[in-house]
Order: structure tokens, then sequence, then C-alpha cells
């Protein structure tokens, strides 16, 4: 990021700001695109720094975003506001492209899962997000991240990394290996399901950690759903299988104790009875019926990626340690197989939620 402060003023005004600039200054806790807060006399802004390294098509990511946008702010739907530059584009191209969008005040985000009924609410504003998406033609929209939760791609990744074993590390996960060449036949329910059309195409948010929500200061009720750089085509499991991975799991995604990686069913229950509630009148029978497995398939989805990126080298995922990617692995499959063993209550769950 310019951290220059004449710079960045100069960048904020070739956008369609309104009022002077009084203040930019670093904000949030993001980690892909560096944030600023931009004050000035009239109203505040995020300034973001694409990162063109992760997202290499910055003209089709922000196509779809203000594709999706538009669309909910033409329904009436709070959600993010793109402020054009002043020559009419939606972002500051060049050798750094920049974007702007309206502060939406009065909201507060969460890092994790405090309670209950906040991921009740959690669930009910990405349910909301999903069913008023539900008659917007996703097909329309690029993959910003290609074959982002194509699950049977990902596991062939990892058959490769597997044979080509660059670093001699697969002796020392013999048993995750064997857990993911074990579960091969379970990867493949969503492509085909998308593929021969018993899975309705989907606008999907890929990202739904409850961070990527804003909930009002005062009702705690999700006001916006941010973060829309993953927004693509997929599957409504997608959404809502990656939510229970991150939120309603009792460890960190990293936690070297598998003693206290857990399915708190507790909080799957209060996500699932808030997504439900919000989709029940655009869910399919399809989509109910493999809308828990989706928990289970992005998890595992997860550590299968964990694994892949361990035996090549650690060469996608940052690492704080040597071990810290199979450490990642241990504690995802730890997850989806807690996951897989209770499918059949989980669908209850679902079912109960969606009448």
């Amino acid at each position: 990021m310019i951290e220059n402060d004449k710079d960045l003023r100069l960048i904020v005004s070739l956008f369609n700001i309104e009022g002077e600039i009084t203040m930019i200054k670093p904000y949030g806790e993001g980690l892909i695109n560096s944030t600023l807060l931009v004050t000035t006399t009239k109203r505040r802004y995020i300034l973001q720094r694409i990162n063109t390294n992760v997202f290499k098509q910055p003209n089709e990511l922000m196509n779809n975003i203000c594709a999706v946008t538009e669309y909910l702010h033409a329904r009436g739907v709070e959600t993010l506001e793109v402020v054009h530059t002043k020559a009419g584009d939606p972002f500051l191209s060049g050798e750094i492209c920049y974007r702007l969008y309206v502060f939406i005040e009065d909201t507060v985000t969460y890092q994790k899962v405090p309670d209950t009924k906040t991921f009740y609410n959690c669930g009910k504003a990405f349910g909301e997000f999903q069913n008023q998406l539900s008659s917007f033609d996703a097909s329309v929209l690029t993959e910003t991240i290609l074959n982002f939760h194509n699950t049977p791609t990902r596991f062939e990744a990892f058959k490769k990394a597997l044979e080509a074993d660059v670093c001699g590390r697969a002796a020392e996960c013999k048993q995750e290996i064997d857990f993911v060449l074990k579960h091969a036949d379970t990867y493949y329910k969503a492509v085909e399901g998308l593929r021969d059309g018993s899975l309705p195409l989907r606008v999907t948010h890929n990202d739904t950690k409850i961070n990527n929500i804003l909930m009002d200061n005062k009702t705690n009720v999700g006001r916006a759903i941010i973060d829309l750089d993953t927004v693509m085509p997929g599957a409504m499991m997608y959404d809502f299988g990656d939510s229970i991975r991150s939120g309603a799991n009792t460890a960190a995604e990293d936690e070297p104790d598998l003693d206290k990686v857990h399915l708190d069913f507790s909080l799957f229950k209060a996500y699932a009875e808030g997504f439900c509630s919000a989709v029940k009148e655009s869910i399919t029978k399809k989509e109910k019926e493999l809308l828990a497995y989706g928990a289970y398939l992005m998890t595992v989805e997860c550590g299968i990626r964990f694994l892949t990126d361990y035996l090549s080298g650690d060469t996608y995922f940052k690492i704080k340690y040597p071990t810290h990617n199979i450490v990642r692995t241990r504690a995802q499959l730890r997850l989806a197989s807690e996951i897989e063993e209770n499918l059949d209550k989980m669908n209850e769950v679902v079912f109960n939620a969606c009448k």
C-alpha cells in the first residue's frame, strides 16, 4: 500500500467522493486486500488496494461485484455501494488497482462467534443473501478463482502432489493421505449436481465467515454482506458449509490438539435455523438434502488443500512454522470426520428448519 498521505489523497480525489478529505488511515483486519478508512467533511469511505496477485482479473472481479450489488440495490437491499471514478469506471485500474466503497455506518463485525443467537443472525443474513439473489442469473458471473470449490479438481491436484512428493513428506502423513483417498467417492455430489442440473446454479459468496457480515450495532441483526471478491457461480451448500466449517468448530483452524476439535452442534443448529428461515421459499428439495453435506464437503476440501500444499512444499498458504499446514490438515480432517458421523442428525435439523 502506498503510505504517502499525499499520494493517497490524490488517488481518492480521482473518485466521485462527497466533501473534502480530512483523514486517511488503515482499517480492519483483512488479509488479502490493503484497506483504508477515508473520512471527508461529508461522509466516510473504504479504500482498498485490490490484490492482483490473488485476483488476476480485476475487471471481471469488479464486474461481478457491480452486477450483484446493483441488483440488490434495485430491490432495496442494503449492500456495498461502489463509488465510481470521475471517468465513470468502477475502480481505478493500472499497475496498482484501487476501489472505493461507501462506508456503512453503525455496524460491527465479529472475528469469532460469540453466542448461538449471533450465529443464528449470521445464518439468517447469509440465507437472505442467497434468497435475495435466487432469481439472479448466476451464469453471467465470472469465476474469479477458477475451480475454487471444485472438490474433484482439488482431489486431482492432491494426487499429483502425492505422486511427486517433492519434499519427501508423504511418509509422515500417511494417516491423512489414507483418509483423503478413502473418501474419494464423497467429493463429487456438488459438481455432478451442478453439471446435470439437479442443483440450481446460484450466486455464492464462497467466504462465508462471520467477519464478512456487517451487524447492526444496536440490534445485532445482519445489515450487509461484505468482501464480495469471491462472489461467483456455485452451489448453495458451498456458502452454508463454509460457515459451519469456520463458525461451528470448537477450536481454531490450526489447533494442534485434536481433542479440542469438535462440531459444536448447538451452533450448527442455530446457524441452520437462521439460514433456512431465510431460504425456505427458494431452496429446492435437492439443495435441502445436501445442505448439511455441504458442511462436510467444505471442511474436507479445506483439509485436502492444506495437505496438498504441505506435500508441495508450502507454496500457497502462509505458514508460521514448518509443520503448520499438516497441523491445519489434521484439524480439518478431524472436524470433517465428526461432521460425517453426525450427518443424519444434521439433516434432521435442516429439514425441520425448512418446514
